[in-house]
């Protein structure tokens, strides 16, 4: 063979002409063999379909997806056979290997001393190498920490998510040197539950808290401040449907609580005044206004505060209700 039919079958081969021969052929896979119109996958019947003439190109496909089915998510849950989903409330993520407390085998029979022995061995050793440094023991100790008070507090999982990456950021950003484990955790809870329009004031944040009031103030203001973190003044409609719920009052209560606080927003005496009060306080005037019996002490038992500061916020959405417009 000459060196010019050589040459001639090299640059036949580029890269350029390979890919271009390839997407002729992903091309001429994706048109109709009679008619060249486009093909569309129907995978509940496992076949290859021209949209334009109908042929069957393709049939007896395999089906990738799950040989079960669920109706409903938590069906789906018990049916799925994969792990969980990553999650920024463990500190590895949910990425490493947990051995389980139960000291039973695959078959659901006990174990013998011996191997239960052998197994709580292995777990000690097991949540030893989970942690490597001092930077992911701080991070476990407060993440537990956070899942420990927003259960405790009802708070929901996104809140739980939010609050665990605010202070994967106050540690990536080195603020906690002269600062507690505890109340950076606790800013980190109570600012992530503002944000999610879920708030819980102070008094109940500090109830569930291993933190004084006091130091969770100064924390939480120091977080936001570093962290830039945007977090909009508290709202005391936010409040409302937790107050009515535990009170076990009716819609129009606190659709009429939502009334009120709307007048005293008019009328400008919001500024300056607790969300929590303004709020316990609406709910107990609806209540009135709607006859449904409720006492201002357990108003008070639910919303944490003295029943002196319902009294004065009651009087004063009372008066922005009869003031003129």
């Amino acid at each position: 063979m000459s060196d010019t039919s050589i040459r001639t079958s090299a640059e036949e081969q580029t890269p350029e002409r390979l890919q271009e021969e390839t997407e002729s052929e992903q091309t001429s896979e994706r048109e109709c063999p009679e008619c060249g119109g486009r093909l569309d996958a129907d995978t509940e019947h496992g076949e290859t379909v021209c949209s334009e003439c109908g042929l069957v190109v393709e049939e007896d496909e395999i089906d990738h997806g799950p040989e079960w089915r669920a109706f409903n998510p938590s069906e789906k849950d018990e049916k799925s056979r994969v792990g969980a989903p990553t999650t920024n409330m463990m500190h590895d993520k949910g990425l490493s290997t947990n051995i389980g407390w139960q000291n039973k085998d695959a078959y659901g029979n006990s174990l013998s001393s011996n191997q239960r022995q052998k197994m709580q061995r292995l777990r000690t050793w097991n949540e030893r190498f989970r942690t490597r440094d001092s930077k992911e023991r701080n991070l476990k100790q407060a993440l537990g920490e956070i899942d420990r008070m927003a259960s405790a507090l009802g708070l929901p999982k996104t809140v739980r998510e939010t609050a665990s990456v605010i202070y994967r950021r106050a540690l990536e950003e080195n603020l906690l040197p002269g600062r507690s484990i505890e109340g950076v955790a606790t800013s980190a809870l109570y600012a992530a539950a503002r944000q999610a329009n879920t708030p819980r004031s102070l008094d109940e944040m500090t109830a569930v808290s291993r933190v004084e009031k006091m130091e969770l103030t100064r924390t939480y203001r120091y977080v936001v401040r570093e962290l830039n973190l945007e977090i909009k003044p508290a709202d005391p409609e936010s409040y409302l449907p937790r107050f009515v719920s535990d009170l076990g009052l009716s819609d129009d209560t606190e659709r009429r609580a939502r009334e009120l606080i709307e007048s005293a927003r008019d009328q400008g005496i919001l500024s300056g005044k607790s969300p929590v009060g303004l709020a316990a306080a609406a709910v107990y005037a609806a209540a009135l206004l709607t006859n449904e019996k409720v006492t201002q002490s357990e108003v008070s038992g639910v919303a944490n505060i003295s029943e002196v500061t319902i009294r004065n916020r009651y009087k004063e959405l009372l008066e922005a209700v009869d003031a003129p417009a």
